[in-house]
């Protein structure tokens, strides 16, 4: 029988290295290159922070750097791997965990960071909702979601025919009102575009446009209890 968890580990596991040769690109110069210091502007320095769906580490390794006390977990081995060979990482833990269900305590970070990674659990309502209960009151999430025009969608495409896929095509307006029905207050956002759409005026046009033509959009939620 088909295993969401256990595809979902096989399928990482084996773009581990590829994935690795290509993420500091993603965190310094690419798509990704502007998620730390939008993180920055809403949970201060010092913050106890959780890396969900850390893949390779590159992502942990920018928040510690600006001074957080970063864990990082994801369901791959071969990625945890590479996120602990990286020296810059010697001070984070890394923890073998499924977003929906981490094993972690409750309320033991005060903020979280999850790029690219809600879309890839069976259940999204129910990885929303872990968390809410890792995070301390008030806590704040970081999300970014593949956008309509990401190329990683192809994943997700041989649903059409029955098959079983470990890729949900959550859209970042579903992913907002999702947070919005669950407890969570949506208090930044901005999105990334390809170089195309990026010579439009898309500041012109309304919100849920924008998301439509987007690579991937990034929200700071918070929790409002």
């Amino acid at each position: 029988m088909f295993n969401w968890e256990l595809e979902s580990e096989k399928q990482w596991d084996g773009m581990a290295s590829s994935w690795n040769s290509r993420s500091r690109g993603m965190w310094e110069t690419g798509s990704r290159k502007d998620i730390v210091s939008f993180f920055k502007k809403y949970v201060p320095a010092g913050a106890a922070v959780c890396d969900l769906g850390c893949g390779d580490g590159i992502g942990s390794e920018k928040l510690a750097e600006e001074g957080y006390k970063v864990t990082g977990i994801d369901v791959s081995d071969e990625m945890l791997e590479k996120a602990r060979e990286n020296p810059r990482n010697e001070k984070i833990a890394f923890h073998k965990a499924d977003l929906s269900n981490s094993g972690i305590s409750g309320g033991a970070f005060e903020a979280v960071m999850a790029i690219n990674s809600l879309e890839w659990t069976i259940c999204p309502y129910k990885s929303l909702n872990e968390t809410a209960r890792i995070l301390k009151p008030g806590g704040y999430a970081c999300i970014g979601i593949l956008g309509p025009t990401a190329g990683p969608r192809i994943n997700s495409y041989r649903r059409l025919y029955g098959e079983e896929v470990i890729c949900n095509t959550i859209m970042p307006w579903e992913l907002e009102r999702l947070a919005g029905e669950n407890g969570w207050k949506k208090v930044g956002e901005y999105g990334v575009y390809k170089k195309a759409a990026a010579q439009l005026s898309l500041g012109s046009l309304p919100a849920e446009l924008q998301q439509s033509l987007s690579f991937m959009w990034v929200f700071m939620f918070q929790r409002n209890n």
